[in-house]
């Protein structure tokens, strides 16, 4: 494919880079006056982006999917609807960011540059076919996270969450690199497509190693056991705008990274590559739903759901099947919006000095204060413990019925099981809210756009959700199939 072709494929990705490069020399000149302003263009830029997205997917050129830059990146419908998913939750991280950073007066213009930064090396992500675009990608993504998480230098919580995400990272990142190189050497390309068919037959000691190593390293950033350990203590530490961008779009960049890994570059593998994600599938719905149990901050809380989620995600993977897949996009789908629905819920508890409020403990009584925020609360709580008829529990479903499908309805068994272990701490949450006596720390903050944005959620994860299956099912398919 030329040049002019290849640079059209990756129109979005570019004009975010054009976007966010400028936007940071208006934040070097202008410094904090600009801050809201910058955030308002940088949502701007990703709407731009999602608007270049469609009318790729909707080329009928590249209709099928196409590569650019000599196998390097590819554009499939695969590769679209992560991107969608993405900057969908950029853009909810980045309107409800000011008003948090504005009451402590820690909102700085490089913010918005740094979402955009990490947008950026996400949507590579999802579309390398080659080692080495995979890891650019990757790291670019990394990097801006490692700033975010330490975003508030005087809050001590913040920069310590920012050290242990940059320290754990690094250790991934090399574990990766590692397996990489194993790969490469015994591939002799970092092309997915040529490591595919290098590695066909039977699997020696030596790519086996990588393949370990490089799945290893990609745990490591979707959260899973037995690499999850600096989940809750970044979670907690980070700004809670952060939280909710972590736990939303970059888990979505890093599932579809993983996903297209396997299937592209060692598809032909499914016995090896097969049981490491069972048995990560298996630990991390396990260990997220246990450890959960005595959290007492709802950041942390939170962020074992992600983990405990992550694995329901995985049993689609699993399988290796396109319904599987499929399954699984739905459910990120539906994760994304319960997961930022939350966060969002955990931004509206403030003191009535404008203070963020954390703990399970503040949160008793909250449906006689505030009545609203506590519906959202519990739906979303439901929906996450996969409770019907929530939207949430149509996730897990599609995900189980492929895991039978496929011939793993032990894998089922257990998931099912540990989903009602899940389900204890998301009811002690609504629990607290509706039968606890009132603390009355949780004051009414009045800030429509997140009221707006958390009712849209809850009404998306609420039994009005089912209403949206024939839109996003067919969506789901076309990209689980791209991978086939």
């Amino acid at each position: 494919m030329n040049l002019a072709s290849s640079l059209w494929l990756v129109s979005p990705e570019i004009f975010l880079s054009v976007s966010s490069l400028i936007l940071l020399l208006v934040a070097a000149w202008s410094q904090e006056k600009a801050a809201r302003l910058i955030t308002i263009l940088s949502v701007a830029a990703l709407f731009g982006a999602s608007t270049l997205l469609m009318l790729l997917s909707h080329n009928p050129d590249f209709k099928g999917g196409a590569d650019a830059f000599d196998g390097l990146y590819r554009m499939d419908a695969f590769g679209s609807s992560a991107k969608f998913l993405i900057y969908l939750a950029a853009i909810i991280s980045l309107i409800v960011a000011p008003r948090f950073f504005q009451d402590g007066g820690k909102y700085r213009s490089e913010y918005p540059v740094l979402i955009l930064f990490a947008t950026i090396g996400m949507g590579m992500m999802v579309s390398a076919t080659d080692m080495m675009t995979l890891y650019i990608g990757l790291e670019l993504n990394s990097l801006s996270a490692y700033v975010l998480a330490s975003f508030i230098r005087t809050d001590i919580r913040s920069s310590e969450a920012g050290l242990k995400y940059f320290v754990l990272g690094a250790l991934a990142s090399g574990m990766l690199l590692f397996g990489i190189s194993l790969v490469y050497g015994f591939a002799g390309s970092t092309s997915f497509a040529v490591i595919g068919e290098a590695l066909s037959g039977d699997l020696s000691t030596g790519p086996l190693i990588g393949l370990v190593l490089v799945l290893s390293g990609l745990a490591f950033k979707i959260s899973a056991v037995p690499f999850h350990m600096w989940t809750p203590d970044v979670y907690e530490g980070a700004p809670t705008p952060v939280s909710a961008f972590f736990a939303s779009a970059p888990k979505v960049a890093a599932v579809a990274l993983t996903t297209r890994v396997i299937i592209d570059a060692f598809g032909g593998q499914t016995s090896a590559w097969q049981q490491i994600i069972v048995f990560v599938a298996l630990a991390s719905i396990i260990l997220g739903a246990v450890a959960a149990i005595g959290q007492q901050n709802i950041k942390r809380l939170l962020a074992y759901s992600s983990i405990n989620n992550v694995g329901f995600l995985l049993i689609g993977l699993a399988t290796g099947t396109a319904a599987g897949i499929s399954a699984m996009m739905f459910y990120l789908a539906i994760y994304v919006a319960m997961t930022l629905g939350s966060f969002i819920c955990v931004l509206e508890m403030r003191d009535k000095d404008g203070k963020p409020l954390e703990s399970l403990a503040s949160l008793a009584g909250l449906s006689q204060t505030r009545p609203g925020l506590a519906a959202a609360f519990a739906v979303f709580m439901f929906s996450l413990a996969g409770i019907p008829p929530l939207f949430g529990f149509w996730g897990k479903f599609l995900v189980f019925d492929a895991a039978v499908a496929a011939g793993m309805l032990p894998l089922a068994v257990i998931g099912i099981a540990a989903s009602v272990i899940g389900a204890f701490y998301y009811i002690k949450v609504v629990k607290i809210i509706y039968f606890d006596d009132p603390a009355d720390e949780i004051v009414v903050t009045g800030h429509k756009a997140e009221n707006i944005l958390i009712a849209l959620l809850a009404l998306f994860v609420s039994p009005l959700g089912y209403l949206a299956i024939p839109f996003i099912a067919p969506i789901t398919a076309s990209a689980a199939a791209a991978l086939f």
